[in-house]
């Protein structure tokens, strides 16, 4: 059997539209009825529905597994005195997530279509980067794995790949989307937006990465993101819907068919709320950098593929703040030997300050949630 058949064997939107209703439906009317199969709209949410059931049904399996092999996670000596209680929880549990996103989505997207293939390629290339970073971390009983030299080696990578990827579709527009402004639109030369695209997912990835330092934080910071995102998604391939919102998009059908990107938005909803399930206070399981960062690289490979980059940053808006603590506590603390922050990531910061963890996480969800009202908002406010 070819690739492509074998592909296709697992493919629903194939069997059951491409196969049953194109081809027998004229003999069998009652075949007719696949003929939802066509529409985004069904497949993303039986993708967001096959994602969650896959995570949760997998998960009990998985965290045994991860108990027996003794992935236990890795606590800093640096970090808050509690978090000690929490060495030896099951780590590398965004291996679930990633999975369930991959087979959701291999299950109901239109597999000729190139865009998911880029969106897959970048999730599956920062989880990689995670997933050596957790083992190593796990191998060696200490709570730094790649050093940062290499990590961002293989984050750059991958980058690269996804950029070099675009670049072969003959429709990508290289333009800047700017929210707010409706006239100012750049285009750029292609090795700048080369450059800006692998800053940018880079800073995502890691962004979400230091998010994920309290149970249940970053992976319900997921699915708000994740959801404003999707959203974007289909009405940036809907050429009636992007058209009267001004929206930048790369025209196509077929296989440069933006739209099929909302399935793979869709199964990150859907995984990310069926680990949410096992990783809600007290965490059975950690996504670990497997997890963190490749959750990072979708986001992040979906806004640059839509074109939503910067509007990313505000949907992301916690994710955003969380890296930029970091960075004005080491700059900081380099120029002048004081720190802004009792500690960085932010959310350690309001934990010294006092704060009970359910009530930092809470309050960063709602936080989330208004940032991303804010990004759509951005729709109309050009």
């Amino acid at each position: 059997m070819s690739n492509e058949g074998s592909l296709r064997g697992i493919m629903l939107y194939y069997l059951f539209y491409k196969l049953l209703f194109e081809q027998y439906a004229h003999a069998y009317p009652v075949l007719k009825a696949f003929n939802v199969f066509q529409y985004v709209t069904f497949r993303t949410a039986y993708a967001t529905i096959s994602a969650f059931l896959i995570t949760l049904v997998v998960g009990p399996w998985m965290i045994r597994k991860l108990r027996e092999f003794k992935f236990g996670q890795e606590i800093r000596e640096e970090g808050p005195a509690h978090h000690q209680a929490k060495k030896g929880t099951p780590t590398m549990g965004g291996v679930l997530v990633i999975g369930s996103v991959v087979v959701s989505a291999l299950l109901w997207a239109d597999l000729k279509n190139r865009y998911l293939w880029i969106a897959l390629v970048g999730t599956l290339g920062f989880s990689l980067v995670g997933f050596l970073d957790d083992y190593i971390k796990i191998k060696k009983k200490r709570s730094l794995g790649l050093t940062g030299r290499q990590k961002l080696v293989g984050q750059f990578g991958t980058a690269l790949i996804v950029g070099l990827m675009l670049k072969q579709l003959t429709n990508y527009s290289w333009v800047l989307s700017v929210p707010f402004f409706k006239e100012f639109q750049p285009v750029l030369p292609f090795i700048v937006y080369l450059g800006f695209i692998m800053l940018f997912t880079v800073f995502c990835s890691n962004a979400v990465n230091l998010t994920d330092g309290l149970d249940g934080l970053a992976i319900s910071v997921t699915v708000v993101a994740a959801s404003a995102l999707t959203a974007l998604v289909y009405v940036t391939g809907h050429a009636k819907f992007a058209e009267y919102l001004d929206l930048v998009r790369s025209t196509g059908t077929g296989e440069l068919t933006i739209s099929e990107l909302t399935i793979v938005g869709g199964a990150l909803i859907g995984a990310s709320l069926g680990f949410l399930w096992f990783n809600a206070p007290p965490a059975e399981v950690f996504m670990g950098d497997v997890g963190a960062l490749g959750i990072g690289g979708a986001l992040a490979t979906i806004a640059v593929i839509i074109k939503q980059e910067i509007v990313l940053t505000i949907i992301g808006g916690v994710f955003m703040i969380e890296a930029l603590s970091v960075m004005i506590q080491v700059a900081s603390f380099k120029l002048t030997k004081k720190r802004v922050f009792k500690m960085s990531p932010l959310h350690h910061h309001f934990e010294l300050s006092g704060w009970k963890e359910s009530k930092i996480v809470f309050r960063f969800l709602i936080a989330s949630l208004l940032f991303a009202l804010l990004a759509l908002s951005t729709l109309k406010l050009r």
